[in-house]
């Protein structure tokens, strides 16, 4: 298959449901369109079938309107199946098109098990790095509709369990600033009203809370951590860790 291929994205965050993004890098992408970076999210599933929503439609309405708050210029959409979300084959090429016809510098996905919540997220992150993989391999091109083949830069990791202060070591960890789009991410968050009614009140509280103390740890407003899947390297030590405070 032959198609015109959309404009570029510089970032593309996954996760296994509509939400999950917000949740654990919201600030994050929303920092990033406003420093003049194209920014896309993909949701694995559409998260459906939840206590409190009354179908896919509304959810996807809710997904739509919180990436219209992070002011992301893509969101798709992937039809795998919520909460029967398994590492295959199949799912991983789906994914690996999406990134061969956006062609990202950067791919952002959930960084590990999410104990007592979705298993859903855990299936996330093998999928996803699994097609970071397949997005650059060449001489497979009948599995991939004839989309270019495209090399990802840089992979990064977003600790999703908001429960557990465990995360996985990776390549280093770092704090992003999210001093000016903390609000944002909670707005954006907040656009699923279905998932966070008034009693659940405490999630809101919870993202604020580790946000600040995030934050306070680097010397910023706030923040979100999020860890490099490879060695991160420095080319001016002074520059990156003195002068980029605040900024």
């Amino acid at each position: 298959m032959n198609e015109t291929l959309p404009e570029p994205l510089d970032v593309i965050a996954v996760g296994a449901h509509p939400d999950d993004v917000e949740i654990g890098c919201g600030g994050t992408l929303a920092r990033m369109v406003q420093l003049g970076y194209r920014v896309g999210i993909v949701d694995l599933t559409d998260g459906e079938p939840t206590p409190l929503s009354p179908g896919p439609e509304v959810r996807l309405k809710e997904a739509q309107a919180a990436a219209k708050v992070l002011g992301v210029q893509v969101r798709e959409t992937l039809t795998l199946p919520n909460r029967r979300l398994f590492d295959s084959f199949e799912c991983r090429v789906e994914l690996a098109k999406v990134f061969r016809r956006y062609r990202p510098k950067i791919v952002m996905g959930i960084a590990d098990k999410t104990p007592m919540a979705s298993p859903d997220h855990w299936q996330a992150m093998l999928i996803t790095d699994a097609a970071v993989f397949y997005s650059r391999l060449s001489k497979w091109d009948e599995h991939f509709d004839g989309l270019p083949v495209h090399r990802i830069q840089k992979q990064i990791w977003y600790p999703l369990g908001l429960q557990t202060l465990n995360h996985p070591a990776g390549g280093g960890a770092f704090v992003s600033d999210i001093s000016a789009t903390l609000e944002i991410k909670i707005q954006s968050i907040r656009a699923y009203a279905t998932q966070f009614p008034p009693g659940k009140d405490r999630v809101f509280r919870l993202v604020e809370g580790q946000g600040r103390m995030l934050g306070a740890s680097a010397g910023l407003e706030a923040g979100e951590l999020l860890i490099s899947a490879t060695t991160l390297g420095l080319t001016n030590v002074v520059a990156t860790l003195c002068e980029t405070q605040g900024h």
